[in-house]
């Protein structure tokens, strides 16, 4: 899993998290991209099942990237 190597705190204020999103909602790279039905904070075990289904998925053929 992604993970920082050293952080001050081992939690952080997690704060509020409305509205739409403007400037994240287009792909960035490829053709194709996964996008979230409702606003939330994803965990990093949540990414990395997704990571794991989409490389499944597209075998040898194709490339993920996650930002």
């Amino acid at each position: 899993m992604l993970i920082p190597k050293r952080v001050k705190y081992r939690k952080m204020h997690r704060g509020r998290r409305t509205g739409i999103a403007t400037r994240g909602a287009t792909v960035a790279f490829g053709d194709f991209g996964l996008q979230a039905m409702e606003a939330c904070w994803m965990s990093n075990r949540q990414i990395e099942a997704a990571r794991r289904a989409m490389t499944r998925h597209v075998k040898r053929g194709g490339q993920i990237w996650i930002r």
